[in-house]
């Protein structure tokens, strides 16, 4: 059985009817969805960036529209794939701006932060689907096991954290910048990277499957979720680590 704890991606997600004479996904296909994806996302990125002002107060009701357009666009991807190649580029937009104003925030108070996060993103994508490639990590059951359940801990965490906010009770362990905040963030940093070479593998396996033409949009939108997370994460990290020498 193949399992990814990549929420967008199951085993069951290319398990989709195919209808006679229609095209198949490839690996290549998916390349190249992911890429216009990422370069939709950077163009966005860009546009929010260029508008952050001196205080970040003009960039935020496109942080804000961007986040929660971004969650309904993958909402709607998740449940209707089949539009993926409609909603996939649109929730990568909206991502950008997110993510444009994010980093903005964050550079204007340790600058270079961003194009140090944004380097460690790309190589660690590389150097996860060369070590994929290479045989060097084997996706076995018990690899991904064990990553799922990461990845199930650490979404709990995260939701634990969210509601104790809610009532004014702060999880300095995890937001703050002690060693112990620093190293759990380090701990998810790994997570994400792993859950890359999950999706090259499920990926691999739709292609081999000749799952639908769609589904390589859907790839692309699911590698995308993936990246953003694995880019916030390491942008997070860096930021405490800068703020102990602040």
């Amino acid at each position: 059985m193949i399992r990814t704890s990549n929420p967008t991606l199951s085993p069951q997600t290319f398990q989709q009817p195919v209808s006679v004479g229609e095209q198949r996904m490839t690996i290549q296909g998916a390349v190249n969805k992911t890429g216009i994806l990422l370069a939709i996302c950077s163009i966005a990125a860009v546009f929010t960036w260029n508008r952050f002002g001196a205080d970040g107060q003009q960039v935020m009701p496109l942080v804000i529209g961007g986040s929660v357009g971004g969650l309904i666009m993958a909402l709607i991807t998740c449940f209707k794939k089949e539009w993926s190649a409609v909603t996939a580029p649109i929730y990568a937009a909206c991502e950008g701006l997110f993510i444009g104003g994010i980093s903005a925030l964050f550079n204007a108070k340790w600058p270079g932060i961003v194009m140090q996060a944004g380097m460690l993103t790309f190589g660690t994508l590389f150097a996860m689907l060369a070590a994929y490639r290479s045989g060097f990590i084997r996706v076995t059951e018990k690899f991904k096991l064990g990553v799922v359940a990461a990845t199930g801990g650490i979404c709990l965490m995260y939701l634990v954290g969210w509601i104790l906010s809610l009532f004014h009770m702060n999880m300095s362990f995890l937001y703050g910048n002690g060693m112990l905040s620093i190293g759990i963030s380090v701990v998810v940093v790994v997570v994400a990277a792993l859950n890359l070479v999950l999706d090259f593998d499920l990926i691999e396996q739709g292609a081999k499957l000749g799952a639908p033409k769609y589904l390589e949009w859907y790839s692309g939108f699911s590698l995308l979720v993936t990246l953003v997370w694995l880019y916030i994460e390491i942008l997070r990290l860096l930021a405490k680590l800068n703020s102990r020498r602040d």
